[in-house]
């Protein structure tokens, strides 16, 4: 699949920058797909120096894996709160370009809105790819919340600044929620349709578990390979 390239920044500055040229290209308005075929996945594992990217593509109904990608590198930016996309997206648009079938929607294991710029990492590669896409966190980066109910499907307003950027959702009875938020091309509402459908029996979507297994595995694969 094709993916737009990555500009990499020598200064927090420049990242800062490519983060608000890019919020304009945000579009917040779709709906999103009602019914997606194919559902991505993406993780990045982390030792010292290396990285590992995965992409996992799942049919959206079984989800069976209909794909892997990995890509190991290593991470393109210091460690920034708030700028860690700019670590990770060169090995990640690596894997998403090495596609040979077009996803849907890509879930990101982080945020997209609910971050300080409004600009987390599923925005970012919703901006680069076109895909809609959004960040599904195990915890809160910004913002503050009411705990919802303790049943499956229960939900609260994420706000931030007095805006809704996302919401804390249970999607086990009586499990930690996770946090949503979106990123491009897709509502919340719908955003929280389809992470339910994705967690028919775990906390976190089968996308995010399936990017974090192989991740690990090609983590140390690079390990091993490394002088």
């Amino acid at each position: 699949m094709e993916v737009c390239s990555v500009t990499a920044p020598a200064t927090v500055e420049e990242a800062e920058a490519i983060q608000d040229a890019l919020r304009s290209r945000l579009d917040l308005t779709g709906p999103g797909p009602r019914d997606p075929a194919l559902v991505a996945g993406v993780d990045v594992a982390y030792s010292d120096d290396l990285l590992a990217a995965a992409v996992v593509v799942l049919d959206a109904a079984s989800l069976d894996v209909v794909e892997r990608v990995t890509v190991p590198g290593r991470p393109a930016f210091d460690y920034v709160p708030g700028l860690l996309a700019f670590r990770e997206l060169p090995s990640l648009v690596e894997a998403l370009e090495r596609l040979t079938v077009t996803p849907d929607l890509i879930v990101c294991d982080g945020y997209g809105l609910a971050h300080p710029r409004r600009f987390g990492l599923a925005c970012h590669l919703g901006v680069l790819t076109g895909l809609p896409t959004i960040g599904v966190g195990k915890t809160a980066f910004v913002g503050s919340f009411e705990q919802p109910g303790r049943e499956r499907g229960a939900w609260s307003d994420l706000l931030l600044d007095g805006e809704v950027t996302g919401r804390v959702l249970r999607t086990r009875d009586g499990v930690k929620p996770v946090f949503v938020s979106v990123g491009h091309r897709v509502d919340l509402e719908t955003a929280c349709r389809h992470v339910l459908a994705l967690t028919p029996r775990h906390r976190l979507p089968e996308t995010t578990r399936a990017a974090d297994r192989l991740s690990r595995t090609a983590l140390k694969t690079a390990m091993a390979g490394s002088p």
